[in-house]
């Protein structure tokens, strides 16, 4: 750190000396500019102060290490936050502070600003796309794990925030501090604040065909966005997929609760029963807690195949390959590996 400082005042030295010579002061020069001979500037002089600290500090080198797992970490957590916030703050109003499309619009908040957020790791905030891009797009399956247990976590803080904000309201709601109940069991749950549960009359086939049929919209759409073969959407990506969830929430939503996203309902869930809303949270709707686990990996699987088989051109994908694909499978060595970098 001392010579690092040594160096800056050095230049700062020079750069004073420079802007005092008589050169300087005949030709009229701005102090941006301070020697024809040296060409030392305020720009050389700030870029020394700020890379000063530089590589020294521990926290740089974590950082620079785990940086795609703090994004989504941090992007699946603003999901959570503006989507399970908006339903706590219409059910706990009883409906006075918003509708069913509030909730619409609250989650499609939630899904364009986690992706400006984890833009940095590919804006993924979801296990269910990650996993479709490592099958469609070469993204690498090491780092498929890291994405997952980092969505993971960020949703369960999220919805541990969530619950920490409206702890108050969920007494009153529920009728009493030691009061937590879920859908289904009784007349004030709170528990659908934090993760889905299903209509009443919904089947199991129903259930599931209702998650598959969400998930597959969303990736192939996806797909459809960052495709620069076709229209595709380039940085505006992140608000067309505000309206993409939107669309999802308002016309396929009101069965399942659509939750598209493994991590987005597991994690919150998971919260929900350590916050003490019971064995419940499990089996709720004939124990359809796996559904939103299991039907998102095949909806947005199939959804990226059926894009990718009528119109994706790129050669990224293994559909664009013999035997659509299964060359590859078998013929690893031969697999061009493209790294997708921004899936969403």
């Amino acid at each position: 750190m001392g010579s690092s400082t040594e160096a800056t005042l050095e230049l700062m030295s020079t750069a004073h000396e420079e802007r005092g010579s008589p050169g300087c002061q005949d030709s009229g020069c701005a102090s941006l500019y301070l020697g024809s001979k040296h060409e030392t500037s305020l720009r050389e002089v700030a870029s020394a102060l700020d890379s000063a600290p530089g590589d020294s500090l521990l926290w740089y080198k974590i950082r620079a290490c785990g940086r795609d797992a703090f994004s989504e970490f941090f992007g699946t957590m603003i999901l959570i936050l503006f989507g399970d916030g908006v339903v706590a703050q219409v059910l706990l109003s009883h409906g006075q502070k918003g509708d069913y499309q509030s909730i619409s619009w609250g989650w499609g908040l939630g899904v364009m600003l986690g992706v400006y957020v984890s833009g940095s790791s590919g804006g993924h905030i979801n296990p269910a796309v990650t996993f479709a891009n490592c099958v469609y797009r070469g993204f690498p399956w090491r780092r498929f794990p890291v994405y997952m247990l980092a969505q993971l976590l960020g949703a369960m803080c999220g919805a541990a925030i969530v619950y920490g904000n409206y702890k108050s309201a969920i007494d009153v709601y529920e009728g009493g501090a030691d009061i937590r109940s879920v859908p289904g069991y009784s007349a004030t749950a709170t528990a659908g604040i934090f993760c889905t549960y299903p209509a009443d009359f919904m089947t199991k086939t129903g259930q599931f065909f209702s998650e598959f049929l969400a998930s597959a919209i969303l990736m192939f759409m996806i797909f459809a966005l960052k495709d620069d073969g076709n229209l595709g959407a380039g940085p505006l990506t992140p608000l067309v997929l505000f309206f993409v969830i939107f669309g999802i929430g308002a016309c396929f939503g009101w069965e399942t609760g659509y939750a598209i996203n493994p991590a987005r309902d597991f994690g919150p869930r998971l919260t929900s029963y350590m916050l003490g809303y019971g064995h419940e949270v499990w089996a709720a709707g004939n124990y359809y807690f796996w559904v939103p686990m299991v039907a998102p990996f095949l909806g947005c699987t199939f959804g990226g195949w059926v894009y990718d088989v009528f119109l994706y051109t790129g050669p990224d994908s293994p559909v664009n390959t013999p035997w659509m694909g299964i060359k590859r499978l078998f013929h690893p060595l031969s697999r061009k590996q493209v790294v997708f970098p921004s899936p969403v």
